[in-house]
């Protein structure tokens, strides 16, 4: 019985120790971030996204190398990742390949110290917000899709989402070389507010139709006066091959899925590198869905996004 009663007696103050241990270390680690900082909610944080793509651009032109099929950014104010459709391990410096080669990371430290000049246009300009990851703004290639890209839900989320998504795209470092054109009725739902920059880059048409054929016969892309010369754009094509065409900018068209036309071949005309973004449930490469709650289930994507950039932008404007 003694035996028995110090064995309980040991038990115990194994337990006890066990425990007293785990929460001396949950103590000692800092707590994961569940709110992002003002910096990855505000706009400063497209700046270090610009940069990153532009460095990343100019290091594989350099280099002879072709750039890598990146679908998505995730920015954490401490590092920027980028997300490969196709695992590349051999990542150019300053970044970092983790997850064998799914993801390349950098400290946007590095990006501010001196680096090799003559920086290319950017590659990626229709890489825009899509949301937050709790404390990490998460941003998509929509020239990446395989198809058009809808988002459903109830239809105040949809609106509020694709006005922060063209808002980005016109005034933000990223898309600085997109076009978007709002097509039928969007074009008279005040997506784009009247204060929002580069009105020239915006265009609306009757139908998609129209769209399509007048972005194909557009002359080359004047730069906006003050902005460095564009020489080279480059746009998506086939797998992760990437190719540059003379004075073409991409092309981000918007329309409702109710005058989306549903006819064979009626997307023919959408370039490879553009992209077209569907208010309301669609036949679509990315299927996305918004919840009322302001949450975003990006489909096949598997990204998460508990607050969407319509959120974002309502409740931190500076963020555009």
């Amino acid at each position: 019985m003694i035996w028995y009663v110090l064995a309980v007696v040991l038990g115990l103050a194994l337990i006890g120790a066990v425990a007293a241990l785990v929460v001396t270390e949950r103590q000692s680690r800092p707590p994961k971030p569940v709110a992002p900082s003002a910096a990855v909610e505000g706009r400063e944080a497209l700046d270090v996204v610009d940069a990153g793509l532009r460095r990343l651009t100019g290091e594989c032109l350099r280099s002879g190398r072709s750039l890598p099929d990146m679908y998505a950014v995730v920015y954490s104010e401490e590092r920027l990742g980028l997300l490969l459709a196709d695992a590349e391990e051999d990542a150019p410096a300053p970044w970092t390949a983790e997850a064998d080669g799914e993801r390349w990371t950098v400290s946007p430290d590095s990006l501010h110290r001196p680096g090799p000049e003559g920086e290319p246009a950017l590659p990626y300009a229709l890489t825009v917000t899509v949301g937050l990851d709790g404390a990490d703004r998460v941003l998509v290639d929509l020239s990446r899709a395989s198809g058009p890209v809808s988002v459903a839900g109830p239809d105040a989320e949809v609106r509020s989402l694709a006005r922060a998504v063209v808002t980005e795209a016109l005034s933000g470092p990223v898309g600085s070389l997109a076009e978007v054109t709002l097509v039928g009725s969007v074009a008279g739902e005040g997506l784009v507010a009247d204060d929002v920059p580069q009105a020239s880059r915006l265009h609306t048409a009757a139908s998609l139709e129209e769209a399509f054929a007048v972005a194909a016969s557009a002359g080359p892309v004047q730069p906006e006066p003050g902005s460095p010369d564009v020489t080279q754009i480059f746009r998506l094509i086939e797998g992760s091959s990437r190719i540059a065409v003379q004075g073409e900018a991409p092309h981000l068209f918007v329309v409702d899925a109710s005058q989306l036309p549903r006819r064979e071949g009626a997307l023919d005309g959408l370039r490879r590198g553009d992209a077209l973004l569907v208010l309301g449930d669609a036949p679509a490469g990315w299927r996305w869905r918004a919840g009322a709650g302001g949450s975003l289930d990006t489909g096949a994507l598997g990204l998460e996004i508990t607050r969407h950039v319509g959120r974002l932008a309502e409740s931190h404007p500076a963020s555009r």
